[in-house]
């Protein structure tokens, strides 16, 4: 297993990153991760999609609480043929409480909790923590990543005007 040691900080401590390297070009790895209803999904189920995929490590601390907000806002306006999937390491039914109290109903929320198939195919699984890292990607419609963003910092949000070209320009 492929681990990745301090190129992303948590409160500024180097921390390791294990899983699969992913560039800008390369096809995106389908993974299977647990919907808000416990039913698998992998990534083949958005193809056809630009797909804007949000690994935060828990819905439950404030950045990742306004990350997943915020690409909720903007969902509503990118239309119908892109989709805004969250992943972290939270169970399903934290999942769906948050979403639900946070009145986020654009975003699907998806939990890698079970075997951590998602942090280690996309690299963003942190090695001590089983936490996902905070990081974007953006899958076109035949499956292949078009812009990455892997967070240097866990507690800073992404560069969310890049994502949303990305996605956008991909229209």
């Amino acid at each position: 297993m492929q681990e990745r040691p301090g190129i992303v900080t948590m409160k500024g401590n180097p921390i390791t990153l294990i899983g699969t390297e992913l560039n800008v070009g390369d096809q995106a790895p389908d993974f299977v991760a647990i919907d808000n209803n416990l039913n698998p999904v992998g990534l083949d189920a958005f193809r056809g999609k630009v797909c804007i995929i949000s690994a935060v490590p828990s819905l439950d601390t404030p950045v990742c609480d306004m990350e997943t907000r915020r690409f909720n806002d903007e969902a509503s306006r990118l239309g119908d043929n892109v989709v805004v999937l969250t992943i972290s390491m939270d169970l399903p039914f934290a999942q769906k409480r948050w979403c639900g109290a946070a009145g986020v109903d654009r975003v699907q929320t998806l939990s890698d909790h079970r075997d951590g198939s998602f942090g280690l195919a996309y690299g963003v699984l942190i090695k001590d923590l089983r936490l996902l890292a905070r990081a974007v990607f953006v899958v076109d419609q035949q499956g292949t990543i078009r812009y990455q963003e892997l967070v240097d910092e866990i507690a800073k949000e992404p560069e969310y005007d890049s994502v949303l070209g990305a996605a956008r320009d991909l229209l």
